[in-house]
């Protein structure tokens, strides 16, 4: 079996997986796998669930959006956030789900619809890979 590096950047954090076989990520366009030799390229990226493969054994993280850099058999995420499904705070997430939900009801003028809207998402997908 081939393997390949990935790498994860955030503005506050770095992190690297060595001998990765496969990775699956959420692109803006549908999700997408990368496997060693996979062709050069970059990808955008929305919130959602990244699962790696390595050792036979199954890695889930939630991320925030970003971008993804397939080159030289390594895959370079530059994300806003990412976290491992067993760091996932519950209580944090469902009270960021409970926030959004709560201001996108009350339909306040002054509310930043779109950013609501994020909100929920990201909390959502938190939410859901905490539970892997």
């Amino acid at each position: 079996m081939s393997f390949f590096d990935l790498e994860v950047i955030t503005p506050t954090k770095t992190f690297e997986l060595e001998k990765v076989s496969y990775v699956k990520c959420p692109g803006s366009n549908g999700s997408f796998g990368v496997m060693a030799g996979h062709r050069e390229c970059v990808i955008s990226l929305e919130p959602g669930e990244v699962k790696v493969t390595k050792e036979s054994k199954e890695f889930f993280y939630s991320i925030s959006g970003g971008y993804a850099e397939i080159s030289n058999n390594r895959l370079l995420l530059l994300v806003e956030a990412v976290e491992p499904s067993a760091e996932i705070d519950v209580n944090r997430a469902q009270s960021a789900l409970d926030r959004a939900k709560k201001r996108i009801k009350s339909k306040n003028e002054d509310l930043d619809i779109i950013r609501a809207e994020n909100a929920l998402i990201r909390a959502l997908n938190r939410l859901t890979i905490s539970k892997r």
